[in-house]
This record gives C-alpha cells, structure tokens and sequence, in this order.
C-alpha cells in the first residue's frame, strides 16, 4: 500500500556537486535552510551576501550591480529608527552608522562578483513574484524594512516580467562564467501573509517562468529542483511545519535536503559526507570526565578522522 506521492527525482549524472565544487546560493530564506547543511558537510559556498532576497527582479539587480561594478554611497541609503538601511538588501546589512552599512553593501557586492565569476554551482530560489515598489523612486524594492506600506505599492509580476528577469540573470551569469551550472528552485515557504489565492498566483507565475526558461534553452547546465513541490505533495502534512504552519520544520528540510543531495550528488561524495558527519557528531560530543583514558583515546581518533578528511578536501578547517 503506497501512503503518499513521491516526486521523481532525476539522479544528475553531469555536472555534479562534488567536494572541489564553488557554490553560491542566492534568493528567500530556504536558502539559509539549505546553506546551513552545506556548511555543516563543509562544502565551499556563500550564502546570499545581501541576506534574503525574495523576488527575481531583487536578485537580478544584485548580480547585475555586482558584475557592473556599482559602488553604493550615501544616496542609496536611508535612515528609520536611528537605523541605515538600503532597500536593495537585507536589514542583516543594516548598521547604526551609515559608513558601515556602505561598507557592508560594497564589500557584498566584491564577494559576490568573485563567487559569481568562480562557482561551479549557482542555486537560485525563488520565494514569490509579489514585489514593492517604492512610489516616490518608481524603484521595486528588495525589502521594505517596515517602511510604512502607504510608502510602496504592491504588484504581482506577470509569467513573461519573471521569464526575463530570469533571462537577465542567467545571461549575466554566463558572460563571466558560462560554465556554470544554474539550478533553480522555489521555496516550499508559503507567503500566505499575501494570501492563499495570492500565494498560489505567485508560485504559479514563478514555476511556469523557470520551466519556460529550461525548455527554451534547451541546455543541461540550467535545472530545476522541485523543493515546492516535495513539500506540497511528499510532506503534505501540518507535521512536517513549525508551529507557524507556513515554514518546513527541521524534519522537512531534512527530507527536501536528503532528496537533493540523491539528485546532486556522486556516491563518492556522500561516502565523504558521512564521515564528515562522523567527525561533527564527536565534535559535539560532551564527555563524563574529560580527563578518562576512554576519552583521551576518543579524542586521538577523532583528531585522526580530521587529518585523513584533510586530505580529500582542500583548505577544510573544523574550529
């Protein structure tokens, strides 16, 4: 007796995420949740350097400020409550003093153009297609940061607005780095603040996007992962959610994880990834008494599984 639907997962047999592989990842919170097992298994990436971006026309502008070479300066920033903000980025850039925040915003931009030019991986998530536009600049932003709404005026951009916001990414992609390998995804994380109906426009106008893209180019280097669609249908139960019952729970991040991972990954990579799972879980290990025979030897083996995981990946530091 089957107990629930399973989505397909293409098993990747080019272009796979390995232990010499760069990514960045850029878009809405689920990239955090996705970014924090890439830290934990110690691979190399960056996490959206202007924090959690929603939209694709707010990730567009990063990237395309990034290669072009935008410096921010005092006219792109904005005081609220004693505190700098840039609507461009996240409040994780925001800062008491205005010099900071600019320094933060340039210093983003320079990682990000070095990841961009040098990642073998570039993961996109999209959240929603709702965006605000801010009605003095006619600019849409990245974050409003409770800026009083009557300042923006909500719009829900059309399948063929995100189609070429998307063609816009992956062409600035592949001028500095063409090969690169694009994978797009929409986060399982519904924007029901927006509204049910509202929420189910946006995702819809997000996946037909990605998908008119991949079919129209035709090329293996742009892929789709179904992380919506996992958690809609594989995890279509109010126990895979935090309390909030929008946001996945630990539990469903680590199923989405466990399915991208058979998608993405080599077997030779994963048998790398279990005994750097190995070392994590004795790192965290609290003995009874430090000082025991039976502890001091934990210790020498555990320092050893470090030295020979050393040698399979470059420059990994377990501090």
């Amino acid at each position: 007796m089957k107990l629930y639907t399973e989505i397909p997962i293409v098993h990747q047999t080019e272009n796979q995420i390995d232990y010499q592989s760069k990514m960045l990842l850029l878009g809405s919170c689920f990239v955090e949740n996705m970014g924090k097992k890439f830290d934990y298994f110690k691979f190399k990436n960056l996490q959206n350097p202007f924090g959690v971006l929603f939209q694709p026309k707010a990730i567009e502008q990063l990237i395309d400020y990034a290669l072009n070479g935008k410096i921010y300066t005092e006219k792109d920033v904005f005081k609220q409550y004693d505190v700098w903000h840039c609507y461009d980025a996240h409040s994780k850039l925001s800062r008491l003093d205005k010099g900071e925040v600019l320094d933060e915003l340039n210093s983003a931009l320079k990682h990000t153009k070095q990841f961009l030019e040098t990642a073998t991986h570039i993961v996109i998530t999209l959240g929603t297609a709702w965006v605000y536009r801010h009605q003095d600049s006619s600019k849409i932003v990245a974050n409003c940061h409770k800026v009083p709404q009557k300042t923006f005026k909500k719009e829900l951009l059309s399948t063929t607005e995100v189609l070429q916001s998307l063609l816009r990414i992956q062409s600035l992609i592949t001028s500095v780095n063409p090969n690169a390998t694009l994978i797009f995804t929409v986060s399982p994380i519904r924007h029901t603040k927006d509204g049910f109906v509202e929420n189910t426009r946006s995702k819809s106008h997000l996946i037909t996007a990605i998908h008119q893209l991949i079919d129209e180019s035709k090329i293996n280097r742009l892929q789709y992962f179904p992380s919506y669609e996992i958690m809609m249908d594989e995890l279509r139960d109010y126990r895979f959610y935090t309390s909030d019952l929008v946001h996945p729970n630990q539990m469903a991040i680590d199923y989405i994880w466990e399915k991208f991972t058979a998608s993405w990954f080599a077997s030779s990579t994963t048998s790398i990834m279990k005994e750097v799972q190995i070392i994590q879980s004795g790192l965290q290990h609290k003995p009874f008494n430090e000082a025991s025979e039976a502890h001091q030897k934990f210790l020498s083996n555990l320092d050893k599984r470090i030295i020979a995981i050393q040698d399979k990946i470059e420059d990994v530091s377990f501090c």
